[in-house]
């Protein structure tokens, strides 16, 4: 290990500060870097952006990288911490030109503090209604030119009027092998591990083609090293990590595999609705959902029918099963 135990790692450094650092996501960056230019060009904002996309491939990480370029600051907030109009307000007339406010899962914002949300957007205005019943007025408040960066997992939930406000609008998808390559390798010497080629490959191999599962598993991959003395990280240690997380050549951890054998062995692989999996797993069916079926559909192991789901032969011969 390059880094002793005792010196500090600024894990946000993690984070590329500039669009130029920025790996992946080659037409995202593209659309970003000419947006960019002409922001800076003008020196103002005249549209704002929405980000969606899988958790944990780079949408906070865009948001600190357009406060950088932008030369302002970030204000990061999200939408279930935004409760009520005065909270929105409050929040807003603490910003300056250039600043940038990212709200994260920006689909859990409160349908009047989205409205509220509306002429800020169009007009960089923020509607306030003084006094109640007849007396009551509405004041409108200048507020300064920003950026808002609005972000969701969940784009279907977020309502027309508010997504079709925004002007760009980016889908971040999962990162191709090689460019996760170069993200672990970055990540490593931030972090101070000593990492081949190869063994930058086995890490790529199992964080399901995202960054965040990658820098998660790094951080294991030091810890285990440091606590072991381990100078150089070999293919034993990996090998170690790996299994003390659950981790197998895919990137599928213990409930997924828990997922296929329910399916392949208790069903037979038999169409089986997910309440039943899920009852079987002792998991909720939004668990399964949104947490284990999707990286099994990506690799091509589970088919979603009419009738239920099944494994395919790929699945099945992962596990050890034939049909």
């Amino acid at each position: 290990m390059k880094q002793k135990q005792s010196e500090l790692v600024d894990l946000g450094s993690l984070r590329p500060q500039t669009l130029a650092d920025y790996i992946g996501q080659k037409n995202a960056s593209d659309t970003l870097r000419i947006f960019l230019d002409a922001v800076n060009k003008r020196g103002y904002a005249t549209e704002h952006i929405l980000l969606y996309g899988p958790p944990g491939i780079g949408k906070t990480t865009l948001a600190h990288i357009i406060a950088y370029e932008l030369h302002g600051d970030i204000k990061i907030t999200s939408g279930a911490a935004i409760q009520k109009g005065g909270d929105l307000a409050a929040i807003l007339t603490n910003l300056k030109d250039n600043d940038i406010l990212f709200i994260d899962e920006i689909h859990r914002l409160p349908k009047h503090v989205e409205e509220m949300l509306y002429p800020v957007i169009e007009d960089y205005s923020l509607d306030i209604i003084i006094g109640k019943g007849p007396s009551a007025r509405t004041v409108r408040l200048p507020i300064p030119k920003i950026t808002i960066v609005g972000a969701t997992t969940k784009l279907a939930l977020l309502s027309a009027p508010m997504r079709d406000r925004f002007g760009l609008l980016m889908r971040l998808d999962f990162y191709t092998l090689e460019d996760m390559n170069v993200i672990i390798r970055r990540a490593a010497k931030v972090l101070g591990i000593d990492l081949t080629s190869e063994l930058a490959k086995e890490v790529a191999n199992r964080s399901r083609r995202t960054p965040r599962i990658a820098n998660r598993i790094l951080k294991r991959i030091r810890d285990y090293a440091e606590v072991g003395n381990h100078a150089v990280v070999k293919s034993e240690l990996l090998e170690s990590v790996f299994t003390l997380l659950g981790i197998d050549s895919l990137g599928l951890t213990e409930i997924d595999r828990a997922y296929m054998e329910c399916l392949g062995e208790k069903f037979q692989n038999k169409p089986t609705g997910v309440e039943t999996i899920a009852s079987s797993l002792s998991e909720d069916v939004r668990t399964v959902e949104e947490f284990i079926e999707p990286y099994l559909l990506q690799l091509g192991f589970l088919s979603k029918t009419t009738r239920g789901r099944v494994l395919t032969s790929k699945a099945l011969k992962h596990i050890g099963l034939s049909k």
